[in-house]
């Protein structure tokens, strides 16, 4: 056996797999170069401390107490090494049992964006079966990670950021939901302390994977600290029959020595290239908000007249289209188009749509069943919880041939039938039964793979009662995340920052509301809202018939803007600042936009000068408004405003900076800046 390393984009791992073993990890984090591996594994032995096992303790692959790691196993099992082999960035590591009954392969890749994923295969060579009850990936971390940071949240109130010291023990976040859920941990960096944006050193990790499961830290008194996660198994929720194996989710994880963004700069590119989208990606007019179940053919083609008078690419029908659904507590699951709503079925309303250049994109929920509906008179069995209903909802048992093998037909009937370009996929409750979650997780994957394959002209969107399924897992079976139910641009300008630290932003559908948010209530000034929703994947939820003319020409313009800059708003590099400036710069930075946003009243009279991160230091650049001008609190605006523009180096403008306009609360100032 040899001493494996792993390099790329700056980033190491180091595993040693001499001997009997299991392969200890040496290092992850910064490239280590062209190091001698044997004399390095040598050096990085650890002294053994009084009161302890009497070799040396290094973290392996599969920590267990049988190795005298007393902090939270991979897997409660004794393993020795079988074989071990890297090929280029790419290595393999077989383990097993003393008494060859269980069998562990762990894969190892390292991208050449730098990013490092790592799932454990287990499989059972002995005569009886096995239960499962976890199987995590653990990674090393620097004794300087002493900071966590991660989230939670809750419904239209995604990716709220918590901070906080890594102490003794386990910082250990748990899903339950059958689904990530609101308050989905997502992704959890430990770093230098005071770590931000911009600065410092992060090891960040996230469980690409759209069930229960569990992501957590450690620090143990022994002298190490981890970061590892898994899915969370119920009791005998896997049990391996003689000869069968159980595949962990892909853990990915990231190093960055450049704050969070540096995590972003090794996340969006290695997205892109593994699975990329079809671009440019359309604008979207999406109905829930307009019209709600309230569906109508005048109504709704009037709306469709005015979306392609602003611009709108994609017209996707919500919630209310199939037999049944004038609410949401009947009807799901019986997936055919309403006679009395629709008695020529949906081809008028699409032929308008498509007659307005727009394509045709189609709300639906095939995980869920109503209690009152056809399809549960008629298979009770198919439903999988008896609980408390969830929004008048049941689960429908994926896991079921039968009820697998319904959906596949019906949505198939009804992508043939029509010429739908868009399913928005929603999911809008948690499972609430114990031991399912894997099987109707693999379940779904199985599915929507299905659906693919027959129909790949067909983009689907992730939806989860907003942003409870944004995860690597299901991302490459989707072209677009709904990012939150809430289009507040209050609320949005929190959840969008957080989300696109792992997730690039054109995956990220933004829309652009009403005047007053229907979920928050609040009133928001029309260019607050575009400048929200410019970033992403950039759409409307509005009925636009009720718009005055001089709203659609200000939307209008909105819409042609974002069009200019979406090639470079989804495929430039994320910078943020701080919490009041993010951009998006080219790959070769040769232009730039970014957003000053206020979000609440300020703190001081005249707010520091604005630095442009991300910029070439030897380029000259203009900086100039675009968009909808904010409203001030100031007597006269900063001159170079007032000039219109200015031309200045990259390095003075991250450096130095310019002084900003006195934004009144809750406003955005677009600034285009080109070399």
């Amino acid at each position: 056996m040899t001493v494996l390393h792993l390099r790329a984009a700056g980033a190491s791992l180091v595993l040693d797999a001499r001997g009997a073993a299991v392969p200890a990890i040496l290092h992850w984090g910064a490239d280590l170069g062209d190091v001698p591996l044997d004399a390095l594994a040598d050096a990085l032995v650890p002294a053994v401390p009084p009161s302890s096992i009497d070799v040396p303790l290094r973290l392996s692959l599969l920590p267990s107490l049988f190795e005298g790691w007393t902090g939270r196993p991979a897997l409660q099992a004794e393993f020795r090494l079988v074989s071990a082999h890297a090929d280029g960035n790419t290595a393999v590591v077989r383990c097993a049992s003393p008494d060859s009954t269980l069998e562990v392969r762990t894969e190892l890749e390292l991208s050449p964006e730098g990013v490092l994923r790592i799932r454990h295969r287990l499989t059972n060579r002995g005569p009886a079966p096995v239960g499962v009850p976890g199987l995590d990936v653990v990674l090393p971390l620097a004794a300087e990670a002493s900071e966590l940071l991660d989230f939670t949240g809750l419904w239209s109130h995604e990716r709220q950021p918590q901070r906080g010291p890594l102490r003794h023990g386990v910082w250990s976040r748990e899903s339950r939901h059958g689904r990530p859920g609101h308050d989905d941990a997502f992704l959890l960096m430990a770093g230098e302390p005071g770590f931000d944006f911009r600065r410092g050193r992060v090891w960040a990790i996230h469980l690409a994977w759209s069930g229960d499961k569990r992501i957590w830290a450690e620090r143990s008194a022994l002298g190490h600290s981890v970061l590892g996660a898994g899915e969370l198994l119920a009791p005998d929720e896997i049990r391996l029959a003689p000869g069968s194996s159980y595949e962990t989710p892909w853990l990915v994880a990231v190093f960055s020595e450049t704050g969070v963004d540096g995590l972003s700069d090794r996340l969006h590119p290695w997205i892109r290239a593994r699975s990329p989208l079809r671009l440019p990606r359309p604008v979207v007019l999406n109905t829930w908000e307009a019209v709600y179940f309230d569906q109508d053919l005048s109504v709704l083609s009037d709306l469709a007249d005015a979306a392609a008078a602003v611009g709108v690419e994609r017209f996707v029908l919500d919630d209310g289209w199939f037999t049944g659904r004038r609410d949401d507590k009947r009807a799901l699951g019986d997936w055919h188009v309403d006679p009395a709503v629709w008695p020529d079925g949906l081809h008028p309303l699409i032929s308008r749509v498509r007659r307005n250049g727009m394509d045709f994109g189609l709300w639906v929920e095939p995980e869920m069943i109503s209690p009152d509906s056809r399809l549960a008179a008629a298979h009770p069995d198919w439903i999988l919880d008896h609980g408390p209903t969830w929004r008048w909802q049941r689960v429908l048992d994926l896991s079921v041939p039968e009820a697998y093998d319904y959906l596949l037909t019906r949505i198939s009937a009804l992508l043939t039938e029509y010429p739908i370009a868009f399913l928005k996929w929603d999911h809008n409750r948690d499972l609430l039964v114990p031991g399912v979650a894997h099987r109707q997780t693999t379940a779904l994957y199985r599915l929507l793979a299905a659906l693919r394959a027959r129909f790949p002209h067909v983009e689907i969107e992730s939806c989860a009662s907003g942003g409870a399924r944004i995860d690597l897992g299901i991302l490459d079976l989707v072209d677009r995340f709904w990012t939150s139910d809430t289009n507040d641009p209050l609320d949005r300008q929190r959840i969008q920052r957080w989300t696109s630290v792992l997730i690039p932003p054109e995956y990220l559908g933004g829309h652009l509301g009403a005047g007053t948010a229907h979920v928050t209530g609040r009133t928001s000034d029309l260019g607050f809202r575009l400048a929200t929703a410019l970033f992403g994947s950039a759409g409307i939820e509005w009925n636009l018939t009720a718009a005055t003319p001089a709203e659609r020409a200000r939307i209008a313009a909105w819409v042609a803007e974002h069009k200019r800059l979406r090639p470079l708003l989804h495929s430039g590099r994320v910078v943020r600042a701080g919490d009041h400036l993010h951009g998006v710069v080219a790959q070769d930075r040769t232009q730039a936009v970014f957003a000053l946003v206020t979000v609440g009243s300020p703190t001081v009279a005249l707010p520091p000068p604005v630095r442009f991160p991300g910029l070439d230091p030897d380029r000259l650049y203009t900086v100039r408004p675009i968009g909808t001008p904010p409203r001030v609190v100031q007597d006269a605006p900063p001159a170079w405003l007032a000039a219109g523009s200015v031309t200045l180096p990259g390095r003075v403008l991250a450096e130095v900076g310019l002084p900003v306009p006195l934004l009144a609360p809750e406003q955005a100032l677009l600034l285009s800046v080109d070399g």
